[in-house]
């Protein structure tokens, strides 16, 4: 695990950065105390572990189903499974067994995915997790703070630039989204936990590959009207009715999610499971 020191560090992002709709703003002052988190998220082989040893039954396996992005698919599933389609978001299905020993559905195997990022969890799936851990999820604040690395007022871990000198830094989606993905980072789907280089404090894959739950219930507007003034580790809306997910996945391009950034931020239900959101632990 990575040790985040104690420290005050400037959180969310400026007007003309911001999602405005998604609550990212303003940029505010916030102080934490010190806490240590995962330095990657946590692995396929991590969870099997501990639902080897619990029995635990995640929510995906629960329902029988998940959302799988259209495009991990073959052309013989998609059109067999068009009625599956999401009406707002038609490049998600509804996949039959679908969940975390099936990212696919039925068939399919993370037999060489072990070292990849547990997806199809829920955020009760990840609660309980990290509670076997004895961890805990971070906060938005935490996770933000630490996915930093200690650079203020950046979009990225490295900085502004999302391929300074045409490098790849992250897992994310290049070509015509969403449906041409050239690849040109490496990857079409989930990358290993420990790709690319990992930030100032040593964490790995923070912007892009999975989004990660955080404990904080989602709020559009509660950032804004509680950052008048420092806050010390904050929490979070009392109650809500979707948690935080941070980072940006592996789906996340421009011309749609741009929201790869650090300061980027969406909500889903506790009981949501999709093939690009997974977690990382705090203690």
């Amino acid at each position: 695990m990575c040790h985040v020191p104690s420290s005050e560090f400037h959180m969310g992002a400026s007007e003309s950065d911001a999602i405005k709709e998604d609550g990212e703003g303003p940029v505010r002052k916030v102080v934490l105390h010190e806490f240590r988190i995962d330095a990657q998220a946590v692995s396929n082989a991590a969870f099997m572990k501990f639902v080897d040893q619990t029995q635990y039954v995640t929510t995906a396996e629960q329902s029988g189903w998940s959302y799988v992005f259209s495009g991990q698919l073959s052309k013989r599933q998609r059109r067999k499974l068009e009625g599956n389609r999401v009406m707002q978001v038609p490049w998600w299905l509804a996949i039959d067994g679908a969940c975390w020993r099936s990212p696919e559905g039925f068939k399919s195997t993370i037999r060489r995915r072990m070292n990849h990022p547990v997806v199809h969890v829920s955020w009760n799936d990840a609660v309980a997790y990290s509670n076997w851990a004895g961890k805990r999820l971070p906060t938005e604040a935490e996770w933000e703070c630490a996915a930093r690395g200690g650079l203020s007022m950046q979009r990225y871990p490295w900085g502004n630039s999302l391929t300074p000198k045409g490098k790849h830094m992250c897992n994310v989606w290049q070509g015509r989204f969403p449906t041409l993905n050239l690849g040109r980072d490496g990857h079409l789907g989930t990358a290993p936990v420990d790709s690319f280089e990992p930030n100032d404090l040593g964490l790995f894959n923070v912007s892009g590959n999975v989004w990660e739950w955080c404990s904080d219930w989602f709020s559009s507007n509660w950032h804004a009207e509680a950052s008048k003034s420092t806050r010390i580790n904050p929490q979070g809306p009392a109650n809500g009715a979707a948690k935080v997910l941070k980072g940006g996945s592996y789906l996340c391009h421009r011309s749609y999610c741009n929201r790869y950034r650090l300061a980027a931020r969406i909500a889903n239900s506790v009981d949501s499971t999709t093939g690009h959101a997974g977690f990382r632990c705090v203690i």
